[in-house]
């Protein structure tokens, strides 16, 4: 998992695409509140923000 992070940060430094930072970021963010919703106590408030 940390070669393909390091490998994406090295995509985006050489190719000089850093406005696809925050679009990824997002992403993730996203990425990790449906992971932390599927069997949280939290679920019923994550899903309230949608």
């Amino acid at each position: 998992m940390l070669s393909i992070l390091a490998e994406l940060w090295r995509f985006l430094k050489v190719r000089k695409k850093y406005w696809l930072m925050p679009i990824l970021f997002v992403l993730i963010l996203f990425g990790t509140l449906i992971i932390l919703a599927q069997g949280s106590v939290l679920a019923p408030f994550i899903y309230t923000l949608f």
